[in-house]
């Protein structure tokens, strides 16, 4: 990007000049209070909620929190340089924007959308399985911009063989592998609503537009669609997959393989062991687990155990440019960012979604360059304080 990230404050300043303000709040943990006023409950809570009481969403919030940034003063810090190497890559800023699936419930032009808006910025957009829109068709949205693909892993060996196969034609470059949602969990805002949008066929396009999938049904999806559904609710995920299964990822995908959901140092070892290129530590920003240790809390062990190994990435309750910097001081190569977006999308669909991105490395660069670091590579735990939990 020309420039530094930070020079966006100064376009809203210019703006401003001629009566103009932001479509949408700067201070991004305002967006879900907005969201919520703008939007249904049922959309709204499926995004925002968590597991059970919540507790782990809150904790993922705790940790950051309590991590303070120790500026340094007198350092040159005129020029910078946000860009990082991810995965064989070079990214213009340690950001992509997490996989979020069936995103047609916050706006309709969902996916393709969000892809164009982080294509635009050079951003990694990592596609759910579970979209509204078909993975080649949000490949057509992003050009020939960085895209990932995440894989909710099925039972049925074919349809994860052709997903796989249909990413890679695609030219998805780097698959995220969820391993946190063998089932779905108890979540109470969903449940009080009765909202579950895959019963209704919202976040099977990947799925009904799949060869090896529709094999599997008697009918055609546009004639029996309850069929369809029921279907793939039976094959969504599988809770009997362990580590040895890995080994089919990696006989079927020849590019970065990156395991979510890790969060104990001994599962990141298995991961390198099993010659994984990286892993996400994440709770699913506190949705599978109530109770459940703070990414955040999880991420140092993780990064001291297989930092020099694997690629360490991040999420979980990142929310702005100040969590950014934190992240990277645990031990992260980069953050992957998800409800602020979804949240900028249901609000302003594209431009939502380049307002959030612009507006986390905007204040991301600020941090660096007010606490005496030019670039995201010398951050370290020397650059946090530690209040007591």
């Amino acid at each position: 990007m020309a420039g530094h990230w930070a020079d966006f404050q100064y376009e809203i300043y210019l703006n401003g000049t001629t009566g103009a303000v932001p479509r949408l709040p700067t201070d991004l943990t305002r967006l879900e209070e907005v969201t919520e006023q703008r939007l249904g409950p049922g959309p709204f809570g499926y995004v925002a909620g968590s597991a059970g009481d919540g507790s782990t969403a809150r904790a993922n919030r705790a940790a950051l929190d309590r991590r303070r940034i120790v500026p340094r003063m007198l350092r040159d810090v005129h020029e910078r340089d946000l860009s990082v190497e991810v995965l064989g890559r070079r990214l213009p800023a340690p950001l992509a924007l997490a996989p979020v699936g069936v995103l047609s419930i916050m706006h309709p032009e969902a996916e393709g959308a969000a892809a164009r808006a982080a294509a635009a910025r050079g951003v990694p957009y990592i596609l759910s399985s579970a979209s509204s829109t078909p993975m080649e068709q949000v490949a057509e949205a992003t050009g020939d911009a960085e895209r990932w693909f995440q894989l909710y892993w099925p039972k049925d060996p074919e349809v994860a063989r052709s997903f796989l196969g249909r990413a890679r034609a695609s030219g998805y470059s780097v698959l995220v592998v969820t391993l946190d949602t063998p089932l779905l969990s108890w979540r109470p805002r969903d449940l009080d609503q009765a909202y579950l949008p895959f019963l209704h066929g919202v976040g099977t396009a990947n799925y009904f537009t799949d060869p090896a999938f529709r094999a599997g049904l008697a009918k055609p999806v546009d004639e029996d669609p309850n069929a369809a559904v029921m279907h793939f609710v039976g094959m969504f995920a599988d809770p009997a997959k362990t580590w040895p299964d890995l080994a089919f990822l990696r006989e079927h995908w020849d590019g970065p393989i990156v395991l979510k959901g890790i969060l104990h140092p001994d599962d990141a070892r298995r991961a390198a062991d099993a010659g994984m290129d990286g892993v996400v530590v994440s709770n699913h920003g506190g949705r599978q687990v109530a109770g459940a240790i703070a990414a955040a809390d999880a991420l140092p062990q993780v990064a001291r155990a297989v930092g020099d190994r694997l690629t360490v990435l991040f999420d979980s309750g990142i929310r702005t440019g100040a969590d950014v910097f934190k992240a990277l001081a645990l031990g992260a190569r980069a953050v992957l960012l998800g409800r602020p977006y979804a949240y900028g999308l249901g609000l302003d669909g594209q431009a939502g979604v380049d307002h959030v991105i612009r507006c986390l490395l905007a204040e991301f660069d600020l941090t660096l360059a007010l606490s005496g670091h030019s670039g995201p590579a010398g951050l370290g735990a020397s650059d946090l304080a530690e209040e007591p939990a």
